[in-house]
């Protein structure tokens, strides 16, 4: 073969061999960039895979929602300014407006819309920085949940990976639930509910399908497209979502012309007015949950429960009215108001009715003195701790109590009055208050049986209470106006005490029973002893330190108790009481200073101040009362002898105590025998 020949055939083989070379790089780029793609995807899914949305199981903060016995709602409590509600709650119109102006393609993409993903990168790249985002709906919702605002690449991409884990574990309800319950639309409203409350008044649930198109056209830009901001630029807005509902079909010709002809209607306040209302009882309910059913504070404000509370709400405004009125109270010095609380409650079933803790302007979870104060009852212990055991050891209304100067191992109390009658009667020494019978009487039924009977009543003591000073309510520390309000139920309820409670029923979001009240009863004393209480301390209504509890056509009962001051040389007291009931209320009253001091204390006696308050809460509650006049058919001999020893003479009142005392004494004499007849007989 030629030399010009083989060159020939050789050129002729070279397209061939470059053909075979490009080739066999174009493989190589080409499987390369799959490679590359299959391990960007690789770890693209890693990074999806291990990301945590975990967060997004925390339910939306939800308002507890508080109601009277008849289900009407009283209070909304929360410490949270998101309110969440179900998707469920969430009426139709308002999902489809928000997905016609945010993500018309959210059924259909899998979190990321790489369309309009694209159109966004485009856009940025020839502004040379980020001013689109092309964000779907879930990735909004990673935004608002995992990330901050920044504008950035990083950022961006974070976005991406949270929106497909999100994608992957809940689904397009959960997604939409969530994020409607997330975002911020404007004056101070983040979420759906609170932006139907503050723009509307209303619950979201009952949105018009104007106010869904005005809710979701705020989302964008809510400082600029709030309505009490600017009406018209969110009317325009409004319309645009309307007209978008429209060409994606979720609304007819005629429902468009409809929602656009109405003009916005604003509600005249923000969220529905709970916030201040009856503030002390709220406080009561969320310790009471707290306390008695074991949530945290956390789940009772922002865990959307149901809870069913004993309030009465004509009791309650009284109690409020009264409160807001300072002519019901001693005048105040210039730099201290003077202290009061008062607690009233159903003795028929415990169920705390009306409970204000104090006076002046309320403050977030101030100290609640009808619950929590612990101050010394004065007399207003002396049914509890003195009269109600003595009855149960036999004695009468009608007996003698002695009422003269005493000294027993050097505690030598004195009557009020600092007078002295010799001896008065059972029903006297209750209803005048006399403190010389009282201590009397304690020590001849013994400390012991006084003490074991206010602990039956509910009231704590302390070693240091086991002393005389209990017949007078002087304890070391005291008890509350709510432990002595129980205590006294059990007088109106034929000796039963009924524990109180503010929660009878608690329910979860879902509407759940999560709590139900089941108290104790306790049979402090019986029916006929608690009648006798009745009537003795009905007579210290009637005619003795509580007339200014009286109420016209309602029999009314209770003590008054009064404290000394802690200091000597100022004519005054620290503590006013007064625990009243009527057969269908018991309410204790309490007044003083935080802080007692030598110019701080009540210059008069518990008789003027505390019982008008009483009379004024169950006067103005009276259409709540069903029964008027106490029942006292037990006692009809008690009172028949009672009756005839105050028409007795002196000397009748001696030779019939005279005779009582013989029979007292025969009674413990064969009892005596009897007693050893047995320990005889056991022996042999």
């Amino acid at each position: 073969m030629k030399r010009s020949e083989y060159k020939a055939q050789q050129h002729k083989k070279a397209p061939k061999k470059k053909r075979s070379l490009m080739n066999k790089i174009t493989r190589f780029v080409f499987i390369s960039a799959l490679l590359a793609v299959l391990c960007a995807l690789l770890i693209l899914n890693v990074f999806i895979t291990f990301s945590d949305v975990s967060k997004l199981e925390e339910p939306a903060p939800r308002s507890t929602v508080i109601y009277d016995p008849d289900g009407e709602v009283i209070s909304k409590v929360s410490n949270s300014n998101i309110e969440g509600v179900s998707i469920d709650q969430i009426p139709n119109t308002l999902i489809e407006a928000v997905i016609s102006v945010e993500d018309q393609r959210f059924y259909k993409h899998h979190g990321i819309n790489y369309l309009r993903m694209g159109r966004a990168l485009l856009e940025n790249a020839f502004k040379g920085k980020i001013v689109a985002g092309g964000s779907t709906i879930t990735q909004q919702l990673a935004k608002n949940v995992f990330l901050t605002q920044e504008r950035t690449y990083s950022r961006k991409f974070k976005e991406l990976i949270l929106a497909k884990k999100i994608e992957r574990v809940y689904s397009k309800e959960e997604v939409m639930e969530r994020y409607l319950n997330q975002i911020y639309f404007g004056d101070g409203a983040w979420g759906v509910q609170r932006a139907a409350q503050t723009y509307f008044g209303k619950d979201v649930s009952e949105l018009t399908l104007s106010e869904s198109a005005t809710v979701a056209g705020i989302i964008k830009a809510p400082s600029h497209l709030s309505p009490t901001k600017n009406m018209e630029k969110s009317v325009n807005r409004r319309n645009l979502v309307l007209s978008l509902m429209l060409r994606e079909q979720y609304i007819s010709q005629e429902e468009y012309d409809e929602a656009i002809g109405q003009k916005l209607a604003l509600a005249d306040s923000t969220v529905p007015d709970y916030k201040g209302k009856y503030p002390y009882y709220i406080d009561r309910v969320v310790d009471e949950a707290v306390n008695r059913y074991h949530l945290t504070r956390n789940e009772v404000l922002s865990g959307g429960l149901h809870i069913t509370t004993e309030i009465n709400p004509v009791v309650q405004n009284a109690l409020e009215e009264v409160y807001a009125d300072d002519s019901y109270f001693p005048e105040s010095t210039p730099d201290q108001l003077l202290q009061s609380a008062s607690v009233f409650l159903n003795p028929k079933t415990g169920g705390i009715l009306a409970l204000v803790g104090g006076r002046g302007e309320y403050t977030q979870e101030r100290f609640n003195n009808a619950t929590d104060l612990i101050r010394q009852p004065g007399s207003a212990f002396k049914p509890l701790a003195v009269y109600t055991p003595a009855l149960e050891q036999g004695y009468h209304l009608s007996d003698l109590l002695v009422d003269e100067p005493i000294d027993m191992d050097g505690y030598s109390p004195k009557n009020f009055d600092q007078n002295y009658r010799g001896k008065v009667t059972m029903y006297d020494a209750l209803a005048q208050s006399y403190n010389i019978p009282a201590v009397w009487l304690m020590d001849q039924i013994g400390i012991k049986n006084g003490v074991d009977a206010a602990k039956r009543f509910g009231i704590s003591l302390e070693k240091k209470d086991r002393t005389l000073g209990l017949a007078l309510g002087g304890l070391n520390k005291g008890t509350s106006p709510l432990r002595m309000a129980q205590a006294f139920s059990a007088f109106a309820n034929d000796g039963v005490m009924e524990e109180a409670h503010a929660i009878t029923e608690i329910k979860d979001s879902e509407g759940k029973v999560i709590g139900k009240w089941r108290g104790e009863s306790v049979q402090v004393t019986d029916a006929e002893v608690a009648q006798q209480m009745t009537y003795m301390l009905q007579g210290a209504v009637t005619e003795g330190t509580a007339k200014k509890a009286q109420i016209s056509g309602i029999d009314v009962a209770g003590k008054t108790g009064t404290t000394q001051l802690p200091f000597e040389g100022v004519d005054g007291s620290k503590d006013h009481w007064f625990v009243g009931y009527t057969p269908d209320i018991v309410g204790a009253v309490w007044l003083g200073y935080d802080q007692t001091d030598a110019d701080h204390y009540l210059t008069s006696t518990s008789s003027v101040t505390a019982p008008p308050i009483f009379a004024q809460v169950v006067s103005k509650s009276s259409s709540e009362l069903t029964v008027k006049k106490f029942d006292l058919s037990l006692i009809d001999e008690e009172i028949k002898e009672l009756n005839k020893q105050k028409n007795m003479t002196k000397e009748e009142r001696e030779k019939e105590e005279k005779k009582k005392e013989k029979d007292k004494k025969r009674k413990e004499f064969w009892k005596e025998i009897e007693k050893w007849g047995r320990d005889w007989f056991r022996v042999e």
